[in-house]
């Protein structure tokens, strides 16, 4: 299957368990891999047959951006479903959000979650 990749978004939000990470917020990353068939829109140079990944952007950050969640898990589903309900072309979506300072000890880069879900027929 073919694949349009966003990836390296970044937005400010507000998500956490911690209080002081509902308060303060923190950075995220996104990575988003859309499986989809894209040789239409190559045959014919045409927008409306492929996704256009201006919109995945804008629904990815309405999610990073919006109400809060204690769980990066919770962030990721919500990106993977709204795609799928959202871009009928999509087969399958993996999401993969990138928390890279959670108040934790200890020496790493980051925590992340990714996730694969395919469309249900």
């Amino acid at each position: 299957m073919d694949k349009i990749l966003v990836s390296g978004m970044e937005f400010y939000g507000y998500h956490g368990v911690f209080i002081e990470e509902k308060k303060l917020g923190q950075r995220f990353s996104v990575d988003v891999e859309l499986e989809v068939d894209l040789r239409p829109a190559g045959m014919t140079d045409d927008l409306n047959k492929t996704v256009n990944y201006a919109k995945v952007y804008q629904l990815v950050r309405s999610i990073m951006e919006g109400n809060p969640v204690n769980l990066v898990e919770t962030l990721t589903e919500r990106i993977a479903g709204t795609i799928l309900v959202q871009f009928e072309t999509v087969q399958a979506v993996t999401v993969k959000v990138v928390k890279p300072n959670p108040p934790i000890e200890g020496h790493y880069n980051s925590v992340a979650v990714e996730i694969r879900r395919e469309r249900q027929s």
